[in-house]
């Protein structure tokens, strides 16, 4: 990733902070050349350090955002339900 990616990144993390509440999929649909792994591991960055500076709000934000994006790219593994409670104790069993 280059450095001018990144604060492309940067900047669209920023403008998705700004916006007004409901907005979010119009700021990211604004930029779609940006919405890639690279974009997603960059919210991740600002997010932890969010969290680690006490803006759990902000990470919060930023970390489903992330989750969002990463399953809409197919980075995030969606894994299946258990259907019913006897795979459950199935499951269970087993460990």
């Amino acid at each position: 990733m280059t450095d001018e990616r990144q604060l492309l990144y940067f900047d669209l993390i920023d403008q998705l902070l700004r916006c007004p509440n409901g907005q979010e999929p119009e700021v990211l649909e604004s930029q779609p050349e940006l919405i890639d792994s690279g974009f997603v591991y960059a919210m991740l960055k600002v997010a932890t350090v969010f969290a680690h500076e006490g803006n759990q709000d902000g990470a919060q934000f930023l970390f489903f955002i992330a989750r969002e994006l990463a399953k809409q790219l197919g980075l995030y593994p969606e894994l299946e339900s258990v259907n019913s409670e006897s795979e459950v104790a199935d499951i269970s069993e087993k460990e």
